[in-house]
């Protein structure tokens, strides 16, 4: 076969990921705090775009605008109210004391006739009447700074230990206090990285665990609930006994602690409450972490007609516009074709960019409204009445792709009247019925299995095979080992775990 070379036309599709393409996508997953970010940092590379701001506001320059005559009438005008009336009330004073005022308050005659006293200078630093140049003063420099753990820590080490020695070990262990005041790391590796004895490193944790708040520097659970009760002086035999086996405390095994504490029923009852008021967490009172709250992206309102009404966050959609001015300006006095080249991609940057984030509100109110339309039964009546929901059923509703939808509801939330959900919490299986009709959806079955166990009694504790009698009784078609599933999914003990809890105390 012989080989040659010849041209060929062929016509076909492909769907090609463009710039634009992949930064609409890009933008589209994004969670608010995240575009935030993203559309600050376009702001800063890119010339021609511009923050959109509020037409409607007053200038900032207002106040300066008026002219000196016009504040020094003001001016004038408020001393001659406040002087008339001062007079006013001085006179009525006197009418009704049947006597002048300087007979009454003797100091008042010295006041008038005196100099102002002037002001403190502490009073003038804070207050900004003394500095000549008449800015504004900045108050938050008066906050004070939020004292952390390893601060507060720091402080009594300073106190504590006087050793240089001492003192590079302490540090280096307070550094490894974790935000719940537990030590992590192992001595063993601290005394070979410092190249110190281990000895010396105990004897610098044993003063750390002396420190405020009690139970600092614990290197687990039982020597923090040991440190405290050492400071109350209440960590005899018994006490310590029990602290070291806190697995037989979780199980609510009191006939094993009544034998290895050997104390009877009463004693053990207090130790317990002893044990329920000890802080297991003593780091947290210093904790410095910001917690974010969560900005809803859209809100969900009931409509007068009985409906429901969604629209968009407008602080979460970030608004920039395309400075057509600037850009006129710059064309125009660009010389060079490098210059003109980067004017011309800043524009067509800046115009993706706005593009891209109007693409983007509609999609996340075309696919909650579509969510909302789904599952109107939850927010008609609650989480029992949750629909088995996922994103094929979306995407088909609003004719899109289900990757689409996917990205949508990535790290976006819905305010509602129920609270705030992440849009994924509206997308769960489905558990068949066991009549036939229609499927449940398994976030509204772990709520009838959570409504199930919270109202049991002690001496009914429903087992896993008795909730499942009574799912399927309700229409319900699971397994025992889906129940099983769903109540380790919520936390909820056994039912041999939650008869001992509920058992009492003396029995």
């Amino acid at each position: 076969m012989a080989l040659s070379q010849r041209l060929e036309f062929r016509q076909s599709q492909a769907l090609v990921m463009t710039p634009q393409l992949m930064q609409a996508i890009k933008l589209l997953q994004l969670s608010s705090l995240d575009l935030a970010a993203y559309v600050e940092g376009e702001l800063e590379r890119n010339p021609l775009l511009e923050r959109a701001t509020d037409d409607d506001a007053p200038p900032a320059n207002a106040e300066t605008e008026r002219t000196a005559a016009e504040r020094d009438e003001d001016s004038a005008s408020a001393s001659d109210w406040i002087g008339a009336d001062l007079e006013t009330s001085r006179s009525s004073m006197e009418q009704g004391l049947g006597t002048e005022l300087e007979n009454v308050f003797p100091d008042d005659g010295s006041e008038k006739t005196s100099a102002p006293e002037p002001p403190p200078p502490a009073y003038s630093e804070w207050s900004g009447a003394g500095s000549g140049g008449g800015e504004d003063y900045n108050l938050e420099a008066f906050v004070s700074a939020e004292t952390t753990l390893a601060d507060h820590l720091a402080e009594q080490m300073t106190l504590a230990i006087s050793n240089p020695a001492g003192r590079m070990i302490g540090q280096y262990l307070i550094d490894m206090v974790d935000e719940a005041g537990y030590l992590t790391g192992d001595l063993e590796t601290v005394a070979d990285k410092l190249g110190a004895a281990r000895s010396d490193v105990e004897l610098v944790l044993a003063v750390l665990q002396t420190f405020d708040p009690p139970g600092v520097c614990a290197r687990n659970l039982t020597e923090c609930l040991a440190i405290q009760l050492k400071e109350r002086d209440r960590y005899d035999p018994a006490m310590r006994t029990l602290v070291e086996h806190l697995d037989l405390l979780a199980k609510r095994d009191l006939a094993g602690l009544r034998r290895l504490c050997n104390v009877s029923e009463e004693d053990l009852a207090d130790m317990m409450v002893e044990i329920r008021t000890l802080n297991p967490k003593p780091g947290l009172a210093f904790g410095s972490t910001m917690v974010q709250p969560i900005v809803p992206d859209v809100f969900v309102r009931a409509a007068p007609d009985g409906t429901w009404q969604v629209e968009l966050n407008s602080d979460t959609l970030p608004k920039v516009l395309i400075d057509q001015k600037y850009y006129a300006k710059v064309s125009k006095t660009s010389r060079s074709e490098k210059e003109k080249a980067y004017i011309a991609d800043c524009l067509q940057t800046a115009t993706w960019l706005v593009r891209a984030l109007d693409q983007r509100a509609k999609t996340i109110l075309k696919v909650s409204s579509e969510i909302v339309r789904q599952q109107d039964g939850f927010f008609a009546k609650g989480v029992q009445h949750l629909r088995p929901l996922n994103l094929k059923t979306i995407a088909d509703g609003i004719s899109m792709h289900e990757s689409t939808v996917s990205r949508v509801t990535a790290n976006k939330y819905m305010a509602t009247s129920r609270g705030i959900f992440e849009l994924k919490y509206f997308f769960t299986s489905a558990i068949a019925a066991a009549d036939g009709g229609e499927a449940h959806s398994a976030e509204a079955v772990r709520h009838r299995i959570r409504q199930l166990i919270d109202g049991e009694s002690a001496e009914d504790v429903l087992s896993d095979d008795t909730i499942v009698e009574k799912l399927r009784g309700a229409g319900v078609d699971i397994a025992r080992r889906t129940v099983a599933k769903y109540r380790e999914a919520m936390r909820i003990p056994s039912s041999v775990q939650r008869r001992r809890e509920k058992k009492p105390t003396g029995t």
